[in-house]
């Protein structure tokens, strides 16, 4: 009966241990991961910030380009009226 009770403490303490052991190693896994998430968002907030001026950009781009297709249109009425 007392081999019984001492092996099972033993399996309890050794299942204790592995527990711990891949415990620790989720944990650290789990650090890894924390670092490069942190150093991924560092990454796509620079970038946000480089891209900041584009949409300013592309709205004064789009307003030029409104415009030149209403001076194409004129050209081309223009050239047709010559044509005839």
């Amino acid at each position: 009966m007392t081999l019984r009770v001492v092996l099972s403490v033993v399996e309890i303490a050794l299942i204790v241990v592995i527990l711990a052991y891949f415990l620790n190693k989720v944990a650290r896994l789990l650090n890894s991961i924390s670092t490069t998430l942190g150093r991924i968002t560092f990454g796509v907030r620079a970038v946000e910030t480089q891209c900041a001026v584009i949409g300013p950009a592309a709205d004064e781009i789009n307003a030029n380009l409104k415009e030149t297709v209403g001076h194409l249109q004129d050209a081309l009425v223009a050239a047709q009226r010559r044509s005839r």
